[in-house]
């Protein structure tokens, strides 16, 4: 017996390891070009910088800790599922702890995020999320998709307008207009506008068509592969760590070098009931629509024939809080908002997000939680221009209904989204609408009218 045993387990061992190497050479297959990878890398900063900021200078997250387990989600993400996967603060929890007196506890928010990431954990396992995402009708998730990319897009155009203050509230002000002119102005972040636009134009595809075109059709064609091939989203982003440092030189000084040390929270069951009532409670539904059901939705539209599973996302959502909360580390999803960002800048597999996460690692290792330092002074105008293409390629995934009935769905509940800021309300007023409408169409005799 034990002489038969290499003989059968080294094949096994073998095959499990060949089928590892070929999903990460598979998921890590550049589709585009490097740099068009690169530029997708940080798509979706406009939504991640500005929460972690606020969550570190108003509730003393650790930023250190919560940069490298981002960092090992991102890779380890972007290895299994092959797409630019993005890891996202959960934006509820965070609303919670910022904006609402008193302000959750480092403690409370980990238990906000463990709480929510088992309830994720329990409807991907037992499969009661991939039975959701089949019967939930498509009107009703482009309703959330379209509410919560006007949303990035209205808080995006606000940053743009006006300073910020991510210290005091999440929510954006409007009676400080920013000024024309400066290293954070209307100016600056005008011409990183305008220069997306130039580089990547409606984020649709450029490949040259295989029917005969005329020679001025071909030199268009030509320029608009050169501008799309600029890492535009990479640039600007650089631009804004640049000028980090000449607003603010001594930033310099401050500078320690080396990752904080880890430790485990000791939580209590207060801290366990608060975090539930305030954080999670909101958290859940908005993590179930948005964060699996959303992101399965919207990948399938953007990668066709590359669907995701909503059972392995919702897995993937339970899991990392469920190891990550414990340190510290601040409780993260997957968005539709993130995915959108990445794409729209040229994010097209996996290695875009690893790409991301190894940046990550990189600042965590090498300045710990002296980088808020540096997250302080980046222009918040950048940041509004990144978000603000995010939320309009999130957006503009609900350009898939075509009837009138599909239609009306669809806008009563991002109208309900919007204006009562609750997804889950949105989602609820949808549902009854669509039952209200497909009530219409059956018959006394219990058929449905064609």
């Amino acid at each position: 017996m034990s002489g038969e045993s290499p003989e059968t387990t080294t094949p096994l061992l073998r095959q499990h390891l060949e089928g590892w190497r070929h999903r990460i050479t598979t998921s890590l297959r550049l589709k585009t070009s490097l740099l068009s990878e690169l530029s997708g890398a940080v798509g979706d900063l406009g939504t991640y910088i500005p929460i972690v900021l606020a969550l570190t200078l108003v509730s003393n997250l650790d930023l250190s800790t919560t940069l490298i387990f981002t960092a090992f989600y991102n890779i380890t993400t972007g290895i299994l599922f092959g797409t630019p996967m993005p890891v996202q603060p959960m934006k509820s929890i965070a609303a919670v702890a910022v904006s609402e007196a008193p302000h959750l506890t480092v403690s409370q928010i980990a238990a906000a995020g463990i709480c929510t990431a088992s309830v994720l954990l329990f409807l991907g396992v037992t499969g009661l999320m991939s039975v959701l995402y089949r019967f939930l009708p498509l009107p009703v998730v482009r309703g959330v998709q379209l509410s919560q990319g006007l949303q990035f897009a209205f808080s995006a155009i606000k940053y743009i307008r006006y300073n910020q203050d991510f210290t005091k509230t999440t929510a954006t002000k409007t009676d400080d207009p920013r000024p024309w002119l400066g290293l954070d102005s209307l100016i600056l972040a005008l011409v990183c506008l305008l220069f997306l636009i130039l580089a990547t134009g409606d984020g649709s595809s450029n490949e040259t068509s295989t029917t005969i075109v005329s020679t001025n059709r071909r030199r268009v064609q030509k320029r608009l592969r050169i501008l799309s091939a600029i890492p535009s989203a990479l640039i600007v982003f650089i631009l804004g760590l640049v000028l980090c440092f000449v607003r603010d030189p001594s930033i310099f000084k401050d500078i320690k070098f080396g990752p904080s040390r880890f430790h485990v929270l000791k939580l209590t069951w207060d801290d366990f009931k608060v975090g539930f009532l305030r954080g999670a409670v909101p958290q859940i539904p908005l993590s179930v629509l948005n964060s699996v059901i959303a992101v399965c939705k919207l990948s399938g539209d953007l990668f066709p024939g590359t669907e995701l599973s909503a059972t392995s996302v919702s897995v993937s959502v339970g899991l990392m809080n469920l190891v990550g909360c414990w340190f510290g580390a601040m409780p993260v999803c997957h968005g539709a908002g993130g995915l959108a960002g990445q794409y729209r800048f040229g994010g097209r597999s996996g290695l875009s997000v690893v790409f991301l996460g190894l940046g990550k690692l990189a600042l965590a290792l090498l300045f710990g939680n002296s980088f808020v330092r540096i997250l302080r002074t980046f222009p918040v105008g950048i940041l509004g221009v990144l978000l603000l293409f995010a939320g309009i390629e999130l957006a503009m995934a609900s350009k898939d209904m075509n009837s009138k009935e599909e239609s009306f769905v669809m806008l009563v509940c991002a109208a309900v989204s919007l204006t009562g800021s609750s997804a889950a309300l949105g989602f609820v007023c949808g549902i009854v609408l669509y039952l209200v409408l497909k009530l219409r169409e059956i018959d006394c005799s219990g058929g449905i009218l064609t």
